[in-house]
């Protein structure tokens, strides 16, 4: 039984896949969101995320260059 408990304590009990799943997670929410407005179809709210994403990316691509 003590081996039993040992191999779950270290399976499932340890932090070392905590990382993955912690961008599960968010990775999860970002799918959801995308199906929420692909269902939903509401174009506002797909020109908002569609300009804060292009913001973004120009922002980094300008941050990357001017290195």
């Amino acid at each position: 039984m003590l081996t039993y408990w040992t191999y779950f304590k270290a399976r499932y009990l340890s932090e070392k896949g905590q990382g993955m799943v912690e961008y599960a997670v968010v990775v999860g929410i970002v799918v959801a969101i995308g199906v929420a407005v692909a269902a939903n179809n509401n174009a506002a709210i797909a020109t908002a995320i569609q300009n804060l994403y292009t913001n973004v990316f120009n922002r980094a691509a300008a941050r990357i260059t001017a290195n």
